[in-house]
């Protein structure tokens, strides 16, 4: 009777079994239990508290482990190296396209002015003969140009130093070459064109004014090829 009872209570309530006579005559006569069916095995499961703690400190280790790994990464290193070796480069890179471009704008500048003042060298042989030619013009007295009566010959020649002349100075202000003569214009003394060569003075006229040329001064595309030697008004 206790073993009916012990097998009764042991059976689940929501677990009907139909178990024959013969079985369980079997079963109360052997003292060991009855194996019931089960729709799906149970797997026990185990759980441990220090197996736990154990996986937490791992947890936190690997945690603080990740920052010091990063900092000794050699890749994290070798990224940071080439990207100090691409800004280097970059720099490098754009310094050298600057100063090519400096290159060619002094390139054209030194260009430009080998064709502007090639025929510096030149300009400055011909001037004693511009000079000379001008001279010869001065010989004739002024009053005599242009009177009936005077010498055929002499205007006939005087004619032709002037035209010969006045062609020339057109050829030569063609390549850049001009005459200049600061008496003319009564201009102020300027250094950078006027070389003085004696002061005096003279009534009615402001201190440094040129009143005389003693020989015309000459240009070559705006540089000075020879300043024009003049005399200057000093009054005080």
């Amino acid at each position: 009777m206790i073993q009916r009872c012990l097998l009764r209570k042991s059976l689940p309530k929501s677990t009907s079994v139909h178990v024959p006579h013969k079985a369980l005559y079997r079963a109360l006569n052997n003292p060991s239990p009855l194996r019931f069916p089960s729709r799906q095995p149970i797997t026990p499961r185990y759980y441990s508290i220090a197996t736990e703690a154990t996986s937490d400190s791992q947890s936190s280790t690997a945690e603080k482990a990740v920052p010091e790994s990063k900092d000794g990464d050699p890749l994290e290193k070798e990224l940071e190296t080439k990207n100090r070796e691409i800004i280097d480069l970059k720099d490098k890179y754009l310094r050298s396209v600057a100063d090519f471009r400096n290159l060619q704008e002094r390139t054209k500048r030194d260009i430009k002015s080998a064709r502007e003042f090639a025929i510096s060298q030149f300009a400055k042989d011909l001037l004693e003969s511009i000079d000379n030619l001008d001279r010869a013009l001065e010989t004739v007295p002024a009053d005599k140009v242009g009177k009936e009566g005077s010498n055929k010959d002499l205007m006939n020649l005087y004619d032709g130093l002037r035209m010969t002349e006045t062609i020339l100075m057109q050829t030569l202000k063609k390549h850049g070459l001009e005459r200049f003569d600061p008496s003319e214009q009564q201009e102020k003394f300027n250094p950078n064109l006027h070389e003085a060569t004696f002061q005096t003075k003279l009534e009615g006229k402001e201190d440094g004014t040129v009143f005389i040329t003693q020989q015309k001064g000459f240009s070559l595309n705006g540089r000075v090829v020879r300043a024009a030697k003049v005399g200057v008004v000093k009054n005080s």
